[in-house]
């Protein structure tokens, strides 16, 4: 099934309405993240991964209000004739904009995912290297227990990755070894 939208279509998207190149690099790894989780769970690599590479389409636009972030992604989206389901991942990860609760797998895993690759980077900067290659998975479940720690990540939402039947420890795995995979872009 047609996810409705290129890779080459989505880049063009993020490109003209990012110019943050570390949200560019944040919608990359939310992209690995998500195409690392759908393998996990049996589900549909290349639509889960879109949804992580689109779901801050419209960060700048709304100035990362959240009581609006997610709207304006939904009608860009929507005019491209995305997958509907990717509209509604993109929509309910910030549940906040739009009054409505994560229901699906895919919800959570895109709430989770996306939210997990701050802590990876976070814990991945305290590093001496600053190289995502010297980080350890436990590392990050350590710092998840830090509330001092990269304060702005919320934790309740990465632990939603239980809701999809993936422990914490291994949802920290899968996001630190997808994120690693394409270091080189992340510049980590």
């Amino acid at each position: 099934m047609s996810i409705g939208i290129t890779r080459e279509k989505a880049m063009e998207l993020l490109n003209k309405n990012i110019r943050n190149p570390n949200m560019i690099k944040h919608c990359l790894a939310s992209e690995a993240v998500m195409g690392a989780i759908a393998e996990r769970l049996g589900e549909d690599r290349e639509k889960w991964a879109m949804a992580g590479l689109l779901h801050d389409l419209d960060v700048e636009i709304t100035h990362a209000d959240l009581e609006v972030h997610g709207i304006e992604s939904v009608k860009i989206l929507e005019q491209e004739d995305v997958d509907p389901e990717i509209i509604e991942a993109v929509k309910l990860h910030n549940e906040q904009s739009c009054g409505e609760k994560r229901s699906k797998s895919f919800h959570h895993a895109l709430a989770a995912g996306e939210t997990i690759t701050g802590m990876v980077i976070a814990t991945t900067l305290v590093y001496p290297d600053k190289k995502l290659a010297s980080v350890k998975p436990k590392s990050i479940t350590k710092r998840m227990k830090e509330k001092a720690f990269a304060a702005s990540v919320n934790r309740d939402i990465i632990r939603e990755c239980e809701l999809i039947d993936i422990p914490l420890s291994e949802f920290a795995e899968i996001a630190l070894r997808a994120m690693q995979s394409i270091s080189d872009d992340l510049g980590l």
